[in-house]
């Protein structure tokens, strides 16, 4: 069973056909899929499945906390299933593509006071943009 599908077990959602499908969709590292590829990857296990359905049920996750949701430039959003533990982005400039990642340090502690213009600073979002080894291939 997925980490997803066993942390909405544990807080009692209620585990429907296709709300299993769209966690077991979004199960895995570095999964930063949009609602369409969520939708694409859900009617293939379930070819009922509705895009609507797909799009209530991330808005649910999100709501919860336990799916984030990505933004990056003017692309589409993107859900990111690893909600649970602190990580930043790396993202491919040119085709999108996003990477989990744990760099060592403290980013809250890297704002000196000076800058903080009396904010109680209480999260902080890191995304390091690049070129992804197959965009720099080609």
């Amino acid at each position: 069973m997925s980490d997803l599908l066993e942390r909405l077990r544990g807080r009692g959602w209620r585990m429907t056909a296709q709300r299993r499908v769209v966690a077991e969709v979004l199960d895995g590292e570095h999964v930063h899929l949009t609602a369409d590829e969520v939708h694409a990857r859900a009617v293939a296990k379930l070819p009922e499945i509705s895009r609507a359905t797909v799009y209530n049920t991330l808005g649910e996750l999100v709501t919860l906390g336990e799916v984030l949701e990505v933004s990056t430039d003017q692309r589409a959003k993107r859900y990111d299933p690893n909600a649970h533990q602190p990580h930043h982005h790396l993202v491919c400039a040119r085709c999108g593509a996003i990477r989990d990642v744990h760099p060592v340090g403290n980013p809250l502690a890297d704002l000196p006071d000076t800058e903080r213009f009396g904010f109680t600073v209480s999260d902080v979002e890191v995304t390091y943009r690049g070129v992804c080894p197959n965009c720099a291939a080609a």
